[in-house]
């Protein structure tokens, strides 16, 4: 036992940081969940017509009664505190004990919440070993009153003949009879020196407020029997009470919630009570011995411990409390637009509504139906404001709730009017810290839901129009779209214009000014080549010359240290690739640009990375999805030697008799040079645009960067040509891979070949030769669902990509598979960011038109040649 409580104690030890936090979290996470549990097992109804027979006298006395129920649990508090060394008022064991005891009553988390308050409480004075011993002890006697009350079931049933019709549930109270014999015999019997704090009758202490405990809650739910008029002898239910008891323990749910409730219904059912009132006893019993103690506990343990809490966790009780503070406004500014709108374009139907005409008296009153709508609008565009967490949105919406209030008030409004905008005031002035961002941004799920309310509004002006035009007056207008006047259809169809203007300035005011997070052109250049000098490159890094994308550098004591090569899509910053430069800093260059990004409303892609940095993002709050996977070669394996290869050995042999040739050209190239070049590629495009971002394309300025690999014809004209990429150490690979449309067959294995034995001879024992799209992506029955539907077009989307057909070209030469990924924010959505990353790798870098199946690609520019010539 004392081994088990050292292992107990080294793991919390280890996470005792770890573990306050989740504390904290749990106990504000739990108190909406298991509220909200209870509230949903309240019928209204139900309820309301059980209290309207009651008293008042009847309902107070129930409530006094079961706090009453729960004074014996604070026992075990005063025998905690006994067994410590820290001094302890009776004040503080008395509101401590009651916090921890209503708490675990409703939720208890398997025993961790009752003894993780309680360390927090008693922790004075005392090493949090000793704590961590004596709850432990305490908590082995906190079902000894319930055996011992099972024993005395037995003796009603057996004995007395006392609710005899569950006796077939004796084995259950059997095992829960023996529970207490067997606790102290194990005291008294195996490790006494473990128990020595715990004489037998601090023991015998412990085990008679455990039976009050547990009989206080049995005679105070036979009580709201009696205060229900239920017919027959409640002492028969006694036995029942203590079966349902015992099975929810054994259901380890927080207060048997659920199994226990099943087993009383199907119980009181047997003696023939009405299942209505069955559950009219139960609601009673949860909200009189449950609800209401956890009440009085969660006030003191806001009053007591919330402070202290946020101290020790640096903020994080009230960090969270800004968060729900800001969430409930942003709820409630919705909410306001969408009643005004209703109010304004549809008033009829709205008014004639009975939900809406509950929630209304919780909103704005204008009576102008022009002004309902300009408003609904305005506070439209402010809630997107907020609930971008926006600083500008914050003194206009402000602004906003004062004068509506201030218009609602001389009119009808209430004094519970008054209260509710008080708590809306409030929250605002919650909120106002977790407004962090410069400017917002306009991600396509705000258009999509903007176009639907404009479409709506539109549609419905549309079809008033329709209805109230003076040739078709002789039919007859449904209410909604009923218009007095052609002056008022017009008069509010104008408002809506203006609403739809003023919120597109609204936007406007939010989304600017735009800080560039990146550079661009030649100075960006140099500097990412002077990086790559320095640090080494990757499988990108040469796309940063084709100045199409921008580049965001991070510094250490000013020195480029790693640069991002982006793009912006929207609200989405698509990273290409891994960073560039030294993988040390990597961590604290990825939180210094999401942090940047994050301030101007933007979020961060990244696009075909490594699985080692997607677990590393994954620590950033970043979801992944695979994409494919990138080859490489081992070119100390490669070899044209044997019969494995004896295919390429003899069209290497071909290409020799004939006359063709490799060279490996250096930087910078003549105009002569680049013209051949500029004819070889223009002939493999055929009239195809040029595609950027993830591709490189053909510029003179781009190509000079790196060496050329050319294959000349016999005739001394260049047929194909493949340009080098700056890659980390030992690692070789290629970007712009073209040919002519004359050119033989098998210029591509010669092309290869040929890149790998000068990669060889330069010292490199890698190729890569890129990505395989979709290739291995949800081979699994449980994989995501949308690497489900990748592989689908892995497998169906021939007719478009030749997926399949990449993947077997490269196949022939690749030593070894890794997987990449696709990394987005956690709360974006994945639909929107795999489309606008099509979207995005498909751009042209030339203007030209593109038909339909050569823009859904994925391919680098090796990719595309592969396709071209695969065989």
């Amino acid at each position: 036992m004392k081994k088990l409580v050292q292992q107990i104690w080294t793991w919390f030890q280890a996470r005792l940081r770890l573990i306050k936090i989740l504390f904290i979290l749990s106990v504000l996470v739990f108190v909406v969940i298991e509220v909200g549990r209870i509230a949903k097992e309240l019928n209204g109804t139900a309820l309301k017509a059980s209290l309207a027979t009651q008293s008042p006298t009847s309902i107070l006395a129930m409530a006094i009664l079961g706090l009453l129920a729960v004074v014996p649990m604070l026992n075990y508090d005063f025998t905690i505190t006994a067994m410590l060394p820290g001094h302890f008022t009776r004040k503080e064991v008395l509101k401590s004990g009651w916090i921890v005891n209503t708490f675990t009553n409703l939720a208890g988390f398997g025993g961790f919440l009752g003894a993780t308050l309680r360390a927090n409480f008693y922790h004075r004075g005392a090493s949090r070993k000793q704590i961590l011993a004596a709850i432990s002890k305490i908590a082995l006697f906190l079902l000894a009153g319930l055996s011992l009350w099972s024993v005395v079931a037995l003796g009603l049933i057996f004995g007395f003949g006392i609710g005899r019709m569950y006796q077939d549930y004796w084995l259950w109270l059997i095992g829960a009879a023996a529970y207490f014999p067997a606790l102290m015999l194990v005291t008294h019997l195996s490790r006494r020196e473990f128990f020595a704090d715990l004489p037998i009758r601090r023991q015998l202490r412990l085990a008679l407020g455990s039976f009050l405990e547990w009989g206080g809650c049995a005679g105070f739910f036979l009580v709201i029997g009696y205060f229900l008029a239920v017919p027959g002898n409640l002492f028969e239910l006694l036995p029942l009470f203590l079966i349902a008891n015992v099975l929810g323990v054994l259901s380890m749910m927080p207060g048997g919630l659920g199994s226990f409730d099943v087993f009383m219904i199907f119980g009181l059912g047997q003696m023939g009570l009405d299942n209505n009132l069955a559950v009219v006893w139960l609601l009673f019993y949860r909200l009189f011995y449950y609800v209401i103690p956890f009440l009085i506990g969660a006030l003191f343990f806001a009053q007591d411990a919330g402070k202290k809490l946020n101290q020790t966790l640096e903020g994080l009780p009230m960090l969270l409390l800004r968060r729900v503070g800001h969430g409930v406004l942003v709820v409630f500014l919705y909410f306001t637009a969408i009643m005004l709108l209703l109010r304004g374009v549809v008033p009829d139907i709205a008014l004639r509504n009975a939900l809406y005409l509950r929630l209304y008296p919780f909103t704005f009153l204008f009576l102008s139906r022009v002004t309902n709508i300009v408003m609904a609008f305005v506070v439209f565009g402010f809630a997107r404001g907020i609930a971008n967490k926006v600083q500008k949105a914050y003194w206009p919406t402000v602004l906003i709730l004062i004068i509506a209030c201030i218009a609602s008030l001389r009119q009808a409004a209430g004094w519970h009017f008054v209260v509710f905008v008080l708590a809306i005031l409030l929250v605002a002035f919650l909120a106002r810290k977790e407004l962090t961002r410069q400017r917002m941004d306009f991600p396509w799920g705000n258009r999509l839901i903007d176009g639907i309310i404009f479409g709506f509004t539109a549609l419905f002006y549309a079809i008033a129009l329709f209805y109230n035009a003076p040739a078709l007056h002789h039919r007859r207008i449904p209410p909604a779209f009923f218009f007095p006047s052609e002056r008022m259809w017009l008069t509010t169809a104008v408002g809506v214009v203006m609403a739809a203007l003023t919120l597109g300035i609204i936007y406007r005011y939010l989304s600017s000014p735009q800080t560039p997070l990146g550079l661009t052109g030649r100075a960006a250049a140099s500097r990412v080549k002077a990086l790559i000098a320095r640090c080494g490159g990757n499988e990108v890094s040469q796309l940063a010359f084709t100045g199409d994308k921008q580049v965001r550098f991070y510094q250490v004591a000013g020195v480029d240290r790693v640069c991002f090569l982006f793009r912006k899509k929207t609200d989405k910053l698509v990273i290409l690739g891994e960073p560039i430069g030294d993988p040390a800093d990597w961590p604290a260059a990825i939180s210094d640009f999401i942090q940047a990004a994050n301030v101007q409303d933007l979020s961060l892609v990244f696009y075909e990375v490594s699985e080692a940095l997607t677990m590393q993002l994954h620590e950033y709050g970043f979801d992944f999805m695979k994409f494919g996977e990138s080859g490489v070669v081992d070119l100390t394996q490669f070899t044209l030697a044997g019969s494995k290869r004896k295919g390429e050995r003899a069209l290497m042999h071909k290409f020799e008799r004939m006359g063709y040739r490799f060279a490996w050209l250096q930087p910078p190239f003549d105009a002569a040079t680049l013209a051949e070049l500029q004819a070889v590629s223009d002939s493999w495009l055929n009239g195809r645009s040029e595609k950027g971002f993830s591709l490189g394309f053909f510029d003179a300025d781009y190509l000079n960067q790196a060496p050329i690999g050319v294959i000349y014809a016999p005739d001394g004209a260049i047929v194909a040509f493949a340009n080098s990429m700056a890659m980390q150490p030992g690692i070789a690979s290629v970007d712009l891979m073209r040919s002519r449309a004359d050119a033989p067959s098998g210029i591509m294995d010669a092309v290869f070949i040929n890149l790998f034995q000068q990669a060889l001879a330069d010292g490199k024992t890698q190729f890569d030769l890129g990505m395989a799209p979709l290739s291995n992506v949800g081979l699994s029955d449980y994989a995501f669902i949308e690497e489900r539907l990748a592989h689908l077009v892995y497998e169906y989307g021939y007719r478009f990509y030749g997926f399949q057909g990449l993947r077997s070209y490269k196949e022939k030469y690749v030593t070894t598979w890794s997987p990449r990924y696709v990394a987005y924010r956690k709360r974006s959505s994945l639909l929107f960011t795999l489309l606008q990353l099509l979207l995005l790798v498909n751009q042209t870098a030339t203007p030209q038109h593109e038909n339909w199946p050569r823009r859904f690609g994925f391919a680098t520019k090796l990719d595309e040649w592969l396709q071209r010539n695969a065989d």
